[in-house]
């Protein structure tokens, strides 16, 4: 076989074209990236001639059947539509044109030719192509599957040839394709071709043969490239788009849509009044209408919204089984009382039973339970049958692990699980994840794995199921993953009519697909076929080498074939939610889709608005402009708060100004708004003040001035140009006249008018808003603004005399002074936009009512407990479920208990002596502890414990309140008491709290309690108590028995005494009973005192322990007895029928009741994908632990978001390395707010509370180093979420928190000090060695530089002794230029004279001499490298005579 060039190209753009479109180095195999698995293939693979391993004989070129046999092998599994060859006899090659076409041939009704480039198509090889032959351009839906071969041999002999193979989708945009570098032209015209004794090219001649191959198109995308590829058109179908990891979320919602019924269920939901952006239901019905109406593929970003899924979960890829069972339960939840109610689970849902079935004896244990889907072992089966078998595989107990069958003991018995029912549509999840021992890490299991068409699953249904309906299921989809464990892709295959194609969904792109390449080649295992010696395929996820399919099916759908019709039955037109567009009253399907339509293109161009808003940002800007009615609606410092909510009416409005728009644009866009002429309207910039206040500074005059150009000559480099709008009344005649500004620099004249604004101060109402604002002049005293007040407030009419009035200048926050009358504003030291707060002077006795209530007299006081305003959050501490139980009050943090008690006193319409508050768990949001009366103690130092940390776990703003009986002093005296009310034998329990005398008996407590229960005098005097520790009881107590000597860890049960146990016969004897699961270290529930009666049987005692429990049924069947001794790790002797309990109990004998504990928390399982509406529980902490390495110069910031004001925010830093361990740091909030910095720290360790949402931004710079490294540890958690409550424990006090939730905190602060510990040691650890390796490398550059230092003194000084001494002999010394010779194979340390040549000679020239040969023995010092070279030399004089 003659050796085959691969150096060959394919594709050519046109074949009229120049340039080649792709080009592959000579020698290079046709295909490069074979090894790369490429599902979307953009060119044709091109394979070269299989290798054999005994060679045949090669066809000669003319023998064209042979020839195609040879080189054109046929393609499996793709049926051949027609062949042709054609061969072209080229005359002249060296005369040939540039480019030049062959004849053209006919193959499968089109027409074909040869496009040839004889001098290369820009290379130096012979470029040979096909091309479509047609005169004019094919219409755009013309296309061609081609497999084709060119030969080029010679014409003389037959046996010298060269040809290259190619498959290629031609169509109007590409109708030619081939080989640029077919063969090299300088070996066509060689004297031989690859030693054949001949030239290629012979006597200027050559022929080339076409043998061309159309096959049949199954797919209608058989090597498409798949550019310009039109989903809809195509299929009828779109696909989803991608966010960055959702290909798994796409193909299971194709999956889901297709199934129809699932999708009219869906359509059923009511979520009419419900907003999509939050509503996982109304998104995903609005997904489904897209999918059917769009005519482009659909993002679900609205619907991962509406999961609460931010950028992290988009782009981490979630378990499948784990998304499709938390959203089908969360769409039956919402379908529940609606017509789809039960939809999903009649679907969906099928019955197994997992059994215990006794061999030898007629017993059997079993529980039928609902499954959704079923989950198969892939490892280890060849098939689905197999998996199923090893699924419902019986497991036989004997032995050690033999069962024990209640009233037969221990049986050998068989385990196992069988189906009752399958459902409908049947979702099988198959097991390709499992966890490999060896490699200790999760592994992709890609075995071969068959699974058929259409599949019987009647063999593995119980006997009792009924099998009238056949069981008989055909593959409805195929969900495939591609890649390993860690990174992959997701697509899916799926049928959606019955009887119909599969189609591929692969995010974006729908195609049709085979049936081969819906099952067989989703089967896992090894590759069919390695071509060109290749040791496996390259996995185009993770890039390695193997021999097994890295795609393989993970999820099976199969459709019940005798409920075909009514799963996929079409969804009519009038079953899509009319609500989606807009509620509409729709008389036909055209107008809902039209609705729709509608709809969906106001919310894309909402969006590309938005997005064009962005892109021209920088282009306008931001104005917020103050009204005098927001200063008038504002209550607070300063004229208004610039960060508030943009709705409410003391909010500044905002503005988008071009920056090229004027001035005079503004004003006038701002009079139009009010309906007023621009004359009366003027703008004043807004600055900010040294006191951190914002007041106007200037007017605007200039019209013409641009936006930009005010902001940057005027503006305060805020995120906004800050503006005061000033309106003028409208003017009875004439124009407007404004007041002369100040002027900002030169003479200030006396007679100019200030701007001043007024609040006033109302202490009846506790009140202090914004009145307007005057002008006044700079010589004027401060009282000339009185009769503008009293005229301002209507106090010059209507009342008998003007009310005394105080002034005050508001400087800042914290500094508030009066003011002098008689100072003129100029002594005041006012100045435009500065504030003045007036107020009623009361007479001492109306003030002191005022105060009397808490309300402030003093402008001054009321500043400040606007400054130290918090707001507190109320709640009672046992609920009744009013609706005004809960409240909030703004109180200043400096009020004492009395003062801010008599706020809530009078919020409640209470006696404030009667009050008593509670601090709040943090946890639990359960009381915490009683906050007691302190009147040194202000509202600050309650809600936040002075030397609190993190651990505290209060919370700062809220306090539970309890309305008393009795007054706080008398409660005192009292002792709260906690007790359990037990009646119908055990099963009801009741829980009350009194109040008993601290030097009370039994007797007391059992009278409030009568009040309490209201128990009748009967019912009391047959009450007993006991102490209970552990669930178990410790003694019985009488009336008379001392309240302060009950321990604190003792529960206090009371019960009414059983009829039967009224009258005690002489012998019987009372035992201790108690609870327990499995083993007695697990006790639970109530116990009790029971009545062993003398020689009674078991059988009998049975009877009477299920009245005196009040258990009754198949619930006391359940329960095993025995006794228990008292001693520790005791196991528990159980009881038989026959046994006599009176007989067989010790005295240190406690009665056992073994059962399952009902009672206690059924956590939810945690979701492990972030869906918030969706999964029951979510983290409730997000945190980062990090170490980072800061290079110099370098400054780094990592982001945090908190989604809940008044989260707590830890923040952990320590320099680990380099330098001298310090770090700059900052942490800046939303709005650029800055919530600490530092610079120079070496570690830091914060907690501080979140004021508002958004995003956190934690900096460290290393700006101060030039050279070093620093390498930072650091760690930041935001609690976001609301923690778990913890069951309540029965017996605890109201003063504290449960014993668990104490143990709990215990063990948090021990585990928290164990890892501040760590860190600790961690970093001192660190920096130790850092500090070594520091010093190390310190002494080490040292000692190379004493060391040089050493070697430079040393031949300083050789060259001072040589220098002075050897100028004193006889010759001359001075500079000289020497130039050496060395004889062949010498050294240049090789002096030495070898008989009468030397090995050298040099040729010695004196500054201003001759050149002289010489030659002798020259001692150098040292050796050298260079051909020329100075240096002070003393030459004998002999040598230079």
């Amino acid at each position: 076989m003659d050796p085959v060039s691969f150096g060959a190209i394919l594709s050519r753009e046109d074949a009229g074209a120049d340039e080649p479109m792709i080009q592959i180095a000579s020698g290079d195999m046709l295909i490069d990236d074979y090894d790369v698995v490429d599902e979307k293939p953009d060119v044709a693979i091109i394979t070269p001639d299989e290798s054999v391993d005994e060679p045949e004989p090669e066809p000669l070129a003319t023998d064209y059947e042979a020839m195609k046999s040879r080189v054109l092998v046929p393609l499996p599994d793709l049926e051949i539509e027609s062949e042709a060859v054609n061969t072209w006899n080229i005359e002249g090659y060296r005369s040939l044109n540039k480019k030049e076409h062959g004849p053209i041939f006919q193959c499968g009704g089109h027409p074909w030719r040869i496009l040839f480039f004889p001098f290369g198509n820009n290379v130096d090889y012979a470029s040979f192509y096909l091309e479509q032959g047609y005169e004019e351009k094919p219409s755009e839906a013309w296309y061609a599957c081609v497999q084709f071969v060119l030969v080029l041999w010679n014409k003389y002999d037959p046996s010298i040839y060269v040809h290259h193979t190619a498959n290629h989708r031609f169509n109007a945009e590409e109708g030619d394709w081939g080989f640029t570098r077919f063969a090299e032209i300088r070996k066509l015209f060689a004297s031989q071709w690859e030693n054949r004794g001949r030239s290629m090219v012979e006597d200027d001649a050559v022929n080339v043969t076409a043998y061309v191959r159309i096959y049949k198109d199954p797919t209608g995308v058989l090597w498409h490239n798949f550019q310009n590829y039109d989903s809809k058109s195509e299929t009828d179908m779109v696909g989803l788009k991608n966010q960055g990891a959702t290909c798994y979320l796409n193909s299971l919602l194709q999956s889901l849509y297709f199934t129809n019924a699932f999708r009219k269920a869906v359509y059923q939901i009511p979520t009419k009044d419900e907003a999509a952006k939050t509503n996982s239901a109304s998104a995903l019905q609005r997904l489904f209408f897209q999918l059917q109406s769009s005519d482009n593929a659909v993002s679900t970003q609205e619907l991962t919204q509406s999961f609460g899924w931010d950028t992290k979960q988009i782009f981490e890829q979630q378990d499948v089984q784990e998304l499709s069972r938390i959203l089908m339960e969360r769409l039956e939840e919402r379908m529940k009382g609606t017509e789809a109610d039960n939809a999903l689970s009649k679907m969906f849902v099928g019955k197994m039973k997992t059994y215990i079935s006794c061999i030898n004896v007629d017993y059997e244990s079993s529980r039928i339970e609902d499954f959704w889907d079923v989950q198969l072992n892939v490892s280890g089966n060849k098939n689905l049958d197999e998996s199923f078998k090893d699924y419902v595989q019986v497991e036989t107990m004997d032995g050690e692990n033999k069962y024990f069958a209640e009233g037969y003991g221990l049986q050998d018995a068989k385990k196992g699980v069988i189906f009752e029912t399958f459902p409908q549509v049947l979702h099988l999840q198959l097991k390709r994840f499992e966890y490999d021992i060896n490699r200790d890490a999760m592994m992709k299991v890609n075995d071969r794995y068959e699974f058929p068409e259409i599949f019987d699953a009647s063999p593995y249904l119980s006997k009792d199921a009924d099998t009238t309906e056949p069981y008989t299921y055909e593959l409805h989809g195929v969900l495939v993953h591609s890649g390993d464990f860690n990174a992959g892709h997701y697509y899916a295959y799926l049928k959606p009519t019955k009887g119909g194609h599969f189609y591929k969904f692969d995010d974006d792109r729908v195609t049709r697909a085979t049936l081969k390449e819906a099952l067989e080649e989703n089967f896992g295992g090894d590759y069919s076929n390695l071509t060109n010696g290749n040791s496996g395929m390259r996995n185009p996820y993770t890039r390695t080498l193997s021999t097994k399919r890295s795609m393989s099916a993970y999820m099976l759908v199969y459709i019940r074939q005798s409920r075909q019709d009514s799963i996929l039955l079409p969804v009519a037109e009038d079953e899509t939610p009319s609500h989606i567009g807009k509620g509409a009253s729709l008389t036909s399907r055209s107008e809902l889709t039209l609705l729709v339509a509608t709809q969906l293109k106001e919310e894309q161009a909402l969006l590309e608005r938005k997005r064009k808003e962005r892109e021209e940002q920088h282009l306008y800007l931001p104005c917020a402009v103050l009204t005098d009615e927001n200063f008038k609606a504002y209550q607070g410092f300063d004229l208004t708060s610039w960060e508030q909510d943009p709705n409410s009416a003391t909010a500044p409005k905002s503005y988008r100004m071009l920056r090229t728009s004027t001035v005079g644009d503004f004003v006038t866009t701002l009079a139009e708004e009010r309906q007023l002429a621009p004359e009366q309207v003027r703008l004043w910039v807004m600055v900010n003040r040294q006191n951190k206040t914002v007041r106007p500074d200037q007017p605007l005059t200039d019209p013409e001035l641009s936006i930009d150009e005010a902001y940057t000559k005027y503006g305060s480099r805020d995120k906004s140009f800050r503006l005061w709008l000033e309106i003028a009344p409208e003017p009875e005649s004439g124009k407007v006249q404004w007041p002369e500004v100040t002027p900002q620099s030169g003479q200030v004249s006396n007679t100019a008018p200030i701007l001043v604004f007024l609040k006033y101060f109302d202490a009846e109402e506790q009140s202090l808003t914004g009145k307007g604002h005057l002008y006044l002049k700079r010589n004027s005293k401060v009282s000339d603004m009185l009769p503008t007040i009293a005229t301002m407030m209507g106090w010059s009419s209507g009342m008998a005399s003007i009310p005394t009035i105080n002034l005050f200048e508001e400087i800042k926050h914290n500094m508030i002074e009066p003011m002098k009358p008689k100072f003129s504003l100029q002594q005041a030291e006012l100045q435009d936009g500065d504030i003045v707060c007036f107020q009623k002077a009361y007479p001492e006795k109306e003030a002191s009512m005022i105060a009397s209530t808490g309300s402030y007299t003093d402008a001054r006081d009321f500043y400040d407990y606007l400054l130290n305003r918090i707001s507190v959050k109320f709640a009672p501490r046992f609920p009744d479920g009013l609706e005004d139980e809960q409240f909030e009050l703004a109180l200043s943090r400096k009020m004492s208990y009395d003062q801010f008690t008599a706020k809530v006193a009078e919020r409640l319409n209470a006696d404030p002596t009667h009050i008593r508050f509670s601090t709040v768990n943090a946890t639990t949001l359960k009381a915490k502890a009683i906050v007691k009366r302190n009147p040194t103690q202000n509202l600050i130092q309650i809600l936040v414990p002075q030397f609190s940390s993190y651990n505290n776990n209060q919370k700062g703003d809220a306090l539970l309140y309890e309305v008393l009986e009795m007054s706080l002093t008398e409660l005192e005296t009292k002792k709260p008491m906690k007790i359990t009310l037990v009646s119908d034998g055990l099963t009801k329990e009741e829980a009350f709290e009194v109040l008993v005398a601290k030097n009370g008996v039994m007797e007391d407590l059992v009278k409030e309690l009568k009040k309490k229960a209201n128990l009748d005098g009967e019912a009391v005097q047959n009450l007993r108590i006991y102490l209970v520790h552990g669930f178990k009881v410790q003694k019985e107590v009488g009336m008379d028995y001392a309240v302060a000597s009950v321990p604190e860890y003792c529960q206090l049960i009371v019960e009414r005494i059983p009829d039967d146990e009224k009258t005690i016969e002489e012998r019987d004897r009372p035992i201790s009973a108690f609870h327990f699961e499995k083993e007695p270290n697990r006790p639970h529930g109530i116990p009790f005192v029971f009545q062993m009666k003398f020689g009674e049987v078991f059988k009998d005692t049975k009877e009477r322990l299920s009245k005196r429990t009040g258990i009754k049924g198949k619930q006391f069947e359940k329960i095993r007895f025995g006794l228990v001794s008292k001693s520790l790790y005791s196991k528990p002797t159980y009881l038989n029928d026959d046994d006599v309990l009176y007989e067989m109990a010790g005295s240190d004998d406690l009665f056992g009741l073994d059962h399952i504990n009902k009672s206690k928390n059924q956590s939810n399982k945690g979701d492990s994908i972030f869906i918030r509406l969706l999964a029951y529980a979510i983290t409730s902490t997000l945190a980062t632990a990090l170490t980072y390495k800061l290079i110099p110069n370098e400054k780094a910031c990592f982001y945090s978001n908190v989604e809940q004001k008044n989260a707590k925010i830890a923040f952990y830093f320590a320099v680990q390395t380099g330098g001298s361990f310090d770090i700059d740091y900052s942490v800046i909030g939303p709005g650029e707010k800055v919530v600490m910095e530092a610079e120079k720290e070496r570690q830091g360790d914060f907690v501080f509370t979140a004021q508002d949402t958004g995003e956190y931004r934690f900096c460290f710079a290393n700006e101060m180093s030039t050279f070093a490294d620093k390498m930072v540890d650091f760690e930041i958690a935001v609690e976001n979420e609301a923690r778990a409550t913890l069951p309540s424990k029965q017996g605890t006090s109201p003063e504290q928190t449960t014993a668990l939730e104490e143990s709990i905190f215990k063990i948090s602060s021990q585990l928290s000090t164990i890892n501040r510990n760590q860190k600790y040691f961690r970093t001192r650890e660190n920096r130790n060695f850092s500090t070594v390796r520091s010093t190390e490398k310190r002494i080490f550059n040292f000692s190379v530089i004493e060391s040089g230092m050493m070697v430079a003194m040393a031949g300083l000084q050789v060259f001072i002794v040589r220098f002075f001494f050897q100028g004193a002999r006889k010759g001359e010394s001075g500079m000289f230029k020497l130039r050496l010779f060395f004889r062949e194979g010498a050294l240049f340390n090789d002096w030495a004279l070898s008989g009468e040549r030397p090995y050298w000679w040099a040729q010695v020239t004196k500054k201003g001499s001759r050149k002289r040969d010489v030659q002798g023995r020259f001692f150098i010092p040292f050796s050298f490298f260079a051909d020329t070279f100075v240096l002070p030399l003393t030459i004998p004089n002999s040598l230079l005579n």
